[in-house]
């Protein structure tokens, strides 16, 4: 992962003025939510596997924070708003650039991330260690220094937790970190909203790059063109 605190300029795509597919998310219900995603399928408007795994990733979420104590109706909520936004995916797909600046609005992905991951962590029993460290690193990042962190995530939820252990005492550091992003989670209709609210730099895994011959070329100029957009960061911190 890289820190740094430059501001950039991202322009916004006309997905982002798309309706809601679930227009009043604040009072749905289960029923309404799974009879929603059977629609879209009907209506052709995502594929028959796209719908399954949806309804399947709304049992499994319901399954792990039922036993943190969330409601019902805030767990209907919550996959509501993200199915909304992995049904706009198969609608109007984003494209990620190679260096993507987290998107604040009009709609809040950041926010977004936070609130879905957030039923997830046992806070009673979670904590940020050395936090001495985080201390340093926040006042270099403020001095406009770069910090780079070596890493090896294993999740797509891992830079949500990382944030939401850092928001409260570290605020400035939990929203100002860029991550390196794999394919999959860039092109990946479930995975591209979480990574819409983070910042990234696009890259494609050298493990991988050959599997697709057709495709070996443009990889590797996304690759190249990364490199320089993480130069650039380096050089203005």
């Amino acid at each position: 992962m890289v820190l740094h605190s430059q501001v950039a300029v991202i322009r916004f795509s006309s997905w982002l003025k798309m309706k809601h597919h679930f227009p009043d998310l604040s009072r749905l219900k289960k029923a309404e939510l799974l009879s929603g995603i059977r629609k879209e399928v009907e209506m052709k408007r995502i594929p028959s596997r796209a719908g399954y795994a949806m309804e399947e990733l709304y049992r499994n979420y319901k399954h792990a924070v039922l036993e943190g104590g969330a409601s019902q109706d805030k767990i209907v909520q919550i996959m509501a708003t993200v199915l909304d936004r992995v049904l706009l995916q198969f609608e109007d797909p984003f494209t990620f650039p190679s260096y993507h600046k987290a998107i604040r609005d009009p709609y809040d992905y950041y926010i977004f991330g936070q609130n879905y991951v957030r039923p997830l962590l046992d806070f009673r029993n979670s904590y940020l260690g050395n936090v001495s460290v985080f201390d340093e690193i926040e006042g270099r990042l403020k001095q406009g220094e770069n910090v780079v962190l070596l890493t090896n995530h294993q999740t797509e939820a891992d830079p949500a937790v990382m944030a939401l252990l850092l928001e409260t005492t570290h605020p400035y550091l939990s929203q100002s970190l860029t991550y390196i992003a794999g394919d999959r989670v860039v092109s990946d209709p479930f995975c591209k909203p979480f990574s819409m609210g983070r910042n990234l730099l696009c890259v494609y895994s050298k493990k991988h790059i050959n599997d697709e011959p057709e495709l070996v070329d443009m990889k590797r100029k996304t690759n190249a063109r990364a490199l320089k957009e993480l130069a650039i960061l380096l050089r203005c911190s």
